[in-house]
């Protein structure tokens, strides 16, 4: 979309490094969905809760960041872009 295009143009370059990490990782695992565009993997129940415990673990991993307790709620595992926001919050903080 153009305006993902205009996104991505102003974020500085690790940080879009850092998304198509995040976006490797959760193709590897589930290859089958497209992870750029779904918004219902947990509401649609395409992602288990072992799949939120990897994703948790790789971001403390690859992102040095503890995801508190009260971040592991649906709205912020249910696309790639709200994990995204989620880590970005949790980094300002």
């Amino acid at each position: 979309m153009p305006g993902e295009d205009l996104q991505r143009a102003a974020r500085p370059p690790e940080r879009i490094q850092d998304m198509e990490e995040l976006l490797e990782f959760l193709e590897g695992l589930n290859d089958s969905i497209d992870f750029e565009s779904a918004d219902d993997l947990v509401d649609g129940k395409r992602i288990s809760s072992l799949d939120i415990l990897a994703i948790i673990s790789f971001i403390d991993d690859e992102y040095d960041i503890a995801v508190p307790a009260v971040e592991i709620v649906p709205k912020n595992f249910n696309s790639a872009k709200a994990i995204w926001e989620m880590i970005e919050r949790l980094e300002d903080e």
